[in-house]
């Protein structure tokens, strides 16, 4: 850690100026407690749930990825499954009582029912990436640890064998096998899980680099143009898997507004988008609906191409980037109860023939 670049007066640091204290904090709460936007969802979302055989035979050799919700993530890639910062937790907080509640009640896919791992990546140690529950419920089946410089101790804690966890600095690479080379790369954020331990691990987001695809997983992050140095050394990439929620003014350095997340697709040369981190916690001050409105329009203004599953259903690089916008509806069907039920057949009905906002 001590010979890190990132790493100068005991803490890590980005390498952009980066403000974590919001401007005024009782601008901040008046915002929390007056605030008209419709934070959560008022009815059940839908929910893809997961076959318990469909990840019983050997991964696929093609790019496919299975979102499980918020930034976790199934990758089939090169022959691999790689699952993105496992949080299976209800809240994403200290406290099992306390903190942030997942808008749906139940995972797409049970913990128990995970396949055989062959890499976990973590991007950065904030509770809603890294879940200790979910970390000892799946550490003997995955084969190996990703992790940023830092994180391995609170792993081998929690009951990970040292010799699995490979804790690695910007622009680190390391082989997985002929086919597979996975590159930790940066971001514009920060760390901590307690009061002390602000920035005393670091953060990072990944490039998965295979043969014949290649994807990038950007874990947490403010716009920097640290994208357009990655999409140079390592694109373009087939899908990108990019945040796009809990963002606010008061704290801009260190998330994106969707117009940026949406830069940042670009700047990786990213094909296919799927948005993360949304849809799942209410992390922010925004309309829960609100990150995928401002995407669509900036998508639309830009000619991309974005797909936003509903959690537990797969995309991959021949999935149709017009997937229908779930998110639209008022999630409920035609007698009156929650979508979680429809098919999505149904769902496409809803919304097909709308057209995007202009924000």
């Amino acid at each position: 850690m001590k010979h890190s670049p990132q790493y100068q007066n005991n803490t890590f640091n980005n390498h952009h100026p980066t403000s974590l204290a919001p401007p005024s904090w009782n601008r901040m709460l008046a915002s929390y407690i007056f605030g008209t936007e419709e934070r959560f969802p008022t009815t059940a979302l839908p929910v893809a749930p997961i076959p318990e055989d469909q990840f019983r035979g050997k991964a696929a050799t093609s790019l496919s990825v299975t979102w499980l919700g918020h930034s976790t993530a199934l990758i089939e890639i090169e022959g691999k499954r790689i699952l993105t910062d496992p949080v299976f937790a209800r809240r994403v907080s200290p406290l099992p009582f306390l903190g942030p509640k997942r808008f749906y009640e139940e995972m797409p896919i049970k913990l128990e029912t995970l396949p055989e791992l062959d890499l976990v990546i973590i991007s950065h140690n904030h509770y809603d990436h890294l879940d200790k529950g979910t970390i000892q419920a799946i550490h003997q089946k995955s084969r190996r640890f990703l992790v940023p410089l830092g994180i391995g101790p609170s792993l081998i804690r929690w009951g990970v064998n040292q010799e699995k966890i490979t804790e690695m600095d910007w622009w680190d690479e390391v082989r997985i096998d002929d086919s597979l080379r996975v590159a930790a790369t940066p971001s514009r954020h920060f760390s901590g899980r307690g009061l002390f331990d602000r920035n005393k691990t670091l953060w990072c987001s990944w490039a998965l680099l295979g043969d014949t695809q290649r994807l990038f997983f950007s874990g947490d992050s403010g716009y920097f143009d640290g994208f357009k140095t990655i999409g140079e050394k390592y694109g373009p990439f087939d899908i990108t898997l990019i945040e796009c929620g809990a963002y606010s003014s008061h704290w801009a350095p260190i998330h994106m507004v969707p117009e940026e997340s949406a830069q940042a697709h670009q700047d990786l040369k990213g094909r296919l988008m799927m948005p993360i981190h949304w849809g799942t916690f209410n992390l922010a001050l925004h309309d829960w609906r609100d990150p995928m409105k401002r995407l669509h329009n900036a998508a639309s203004l830009a000619n991309m191409s974005v797909v936003t599953p509903v959690p537990g259903e797969t995309i991959d690089n021949d999935t149709p980037p017009s997937r229908a916008a779930w998110w639209r509806t008022d999630l409920k069907s035609a007698s009156g109860g929650p979508v979680g039920g429809q098919t999505f057949e149904k769902l496409d009905k809803q919304v097909s023939g709308r057209n995007l906002e202009r924000m």
